[in-house]
């Protein structure tokens, strides 16, 4: 589809409306509100001072209420296009209409400013010792600085805080991006001194990365390593917890050593499942057992990775023949009932009950 334009012989006027308007702006107001700000746009680059226009009229001219003129105007003040600039004070719907550039809005809100001293100037806070002291009762700045003194090896010191908290208000960053930093910068790059990240946080600002969705992109693409440890761990659900050297060395084994693929790797992480405490070690046992079976692929993980049956099962259809009990010398005990004879029991017996009823008959007497 094209579209064209028709000349006319009588030139009868125009009105240029910015593209930025069209693209941005349009869309998102619905056609009363558009239709205002047109007619009001028009009427502002109309050369003659004679005619004064009102809401009263821009409502009778698109023949809608007085009211929606009024919300349309709200609605475009509130977009940040317009002014309105109070008339009378006595009558608060008495407002001129100011149209603001938006080429120059656009310039404003788009393009950082080339000199450096200005731009310094914007980014001024400094942290005080009272605004640490009420920072170390956030519980995330607190876990922050517990974190970042596990991964140097030692406290940090009161000055080097405060310049934390500083990158944090001045770089709009997340805590837990400044623990990334000082992990990349003591881990991957062997440096400890907190001028050198600064220098890591200052060019992840530059770069726009303030977050973690941000920062595992960054990684993605220009640190591969780090990226996998990203995956893994947030896989496992360590959180913000970071990975040790150990760990990071067992990692890089399974990707350069094994040549596993993340794919295959995050499968056996789902491994983790069937234990309460997931730990790199353990996953380390599941793709160590994979890599010497030779399996490289999902499918090969059903065919090849069985357990073997234990030596002696037998299945319950099967007949299991029970270990004859060991004799000792007590089997081999005859009783001494064995020898009589049942009449001769019953003698016994006879001359036992005789011998009771004698002995009961002479105590009467």
């Amino acid at each position: 589809m094209n579209f064209t334009i028709e000349t006319t012989d009588m030139d009868l006027g125009d009105t240029p409306i910015e593209n930025i308007f069209i693209n941005d702006y349009m869309p998102m107001a619905n056609g009363t509100y558009v239709k205002v700000y047109l007619l009001g746009y028009k009427n502002a680059r109309d050369k003659d001072n004679n005619i004064e226009v009102s809401n009263n009229t821009i409502a009778k001219h698109l023949d809608i209420p007085l009211t929606d003129v009024l919300n349309a105007w709200d609605f475009w003040e509130d977009k940040g296009i317009i002014e309105k600039i109070p008339g009378d004070a006595d009558n608060k719907f008495d407002y001129k209409v100011k149209f603001l550039n938006l080429k120059q809005l656009y310039i404003k809100n788009n393009y950082k400013p080339i000199n450096i001293e200005e731009e310094a100037k914007t980014i001024s806070y400094t942290c005080s010792v009272k605004d640490l002291v009420d920072a170390n009762n956030i519980p995330a700045i607190n876990e922050m600085f517990n974190s970042i003194d596990y991964i140097m090896r030692r406290q940090l010191v009161p000055n080097e805080k405060q310049k934390i908290l500083e990158w944090i208000h001045n770089y709009n960053m997340n805590p837990d991006i400044i623990v990334k930093a000082f992990f990349y910068s003591v881990e991957k790059k062997g440096k400890r001194h907190i001028g050198y990240i600064g220098g890591i946080i200052r060019n992840w600002y530059d770069k726009g990365i303030t977050n973690m969705e941000a920062l595992q992109e960054h990684f993605r693409l220009t640190d591969e390593k780090y990226y996998r440890y990203e995956q893994i761990t947030k896989h496992l659900g360590y959180g913000n917890r970071l990975p040790t050297k150990g760990e990071t060395d067992v990692m890089d084994k399974w990707f350069e050593e094994y040549k596993f693929t993340m794919d295959m790797v995050l499968k056996g992480c789902e491994s983790s499942k069937k234990t309460s405490n997931p730990s790199i070690n353990y996953i380390d046992g599941v793709l160590t057992s994979w890599y010497n079976k030779g399996i490289r692929t999902f499918d090969e993980i059903e065919e090849k990775d069985k357990k073997p049956e234990r030596k002696g099962y037998t299945n319950k259809n099967k007949t299991v023949k029970r270990a004859k009990a060991a004799q000792t010398r007590f089997h081999n005990f005859e009783q001494r009932t064995s020898n009589y004879t049942a009449e001769e029991l019953e003698g016994i017996a006879r001359r036992k009950r005789e011998e009771y009823y004698s002995k009961i008959r002479r105590e009467v007497k």
